[in-house]
């Protein structure tokens, strides 16, 4: 099997009758969409989606693991943004330094990123109460989650792979489903605010 890549399309050349009958399986399914699976330098799988309309109508999680041209949307991602005169490097870093009254340690917090930033904020417990902006604010309550929506606002805005990435899920509907659901902002939470801050950005096209 041959392969070639010109214009960011991948061809495939098949050179034995074994290979032929792959080629004529894969042209039944044209038009169809495929995600790709544990690349390595060796080889790669792909899974089948299903035919494209279907595809862009398919939910889409956004989580750690998600195909690299979401990735930015992620909380974790690397994305910095400036909010209330505080910079950061992350949505991730934001939301846990709202845990910790040390201006020091929301700093410290700021700088970080992915899973640094997660697992550092994880050995800080969460308040039930915590200040910002100079106003009491209770822990998992709708003026929390609007500060979410402010940062959120803040880095889709400020950074353009972010805003990129979160445009090119064009209509279809997010999620943010993981194996333990966030008590101070749950999935569906979040999600809704990725889909708000998506329509205004669309309207702003």
């Amino acid at each position: 099997m041959k392969l070639s890549f010109q214009n960011n399309v991948i061809g495939l050349s098949a050179e034995t009758p074994a290979e032929l009958e792959i080629c004529a399986m894969l042209s039944a399914a044209d038009g169809y969409v495929f995600q790709l699976h544990a690349a390595s330098e060796r080889g790669m799988a792909f899974s089948e989606i299903g035919p494209e309309e279907d595809a862009r109508r398919a939910p889409l999680n956004i989580v750690r693991s998600i195909e690299p041209r979401f990735a930015p949307i992620s909380n974790l991602a690397f994305t910095p943004f400036d909010l209330d005169g505080e910079h950061y490097a992350s949505i991730e870093g934001f939301w846990q330094g709202l845990k910790t009254a040390d201006p020091a340690q929301r700093q410290s917090l700021a700088r970080l990123s992915g899973a640094e930033a997660k697992d550092r904020g994880g050995d800080i417990n969460q308040p039930p109460t915590f200040d910002y902006g100079g106003a009491s604010i209770v822990t998992g309550s709708p003026e929390h989650w609007a500060l979410m929506r402010k940062a959120c606002e803040a880095k889709f805005t400020q950074d353009c792979d972010a805003r990129a990435a979160l445009l090119a899920t064009g209509e279809r509907w997010l999620t943010h489903k993981v194996r333990r659901d966030s008590r101070t902002i749950p999935g569906v939470i979040m999600a809704d605010i990725w889909m708000r801050i998506r329509d205004r950005l669309r309207d702003e096209l």
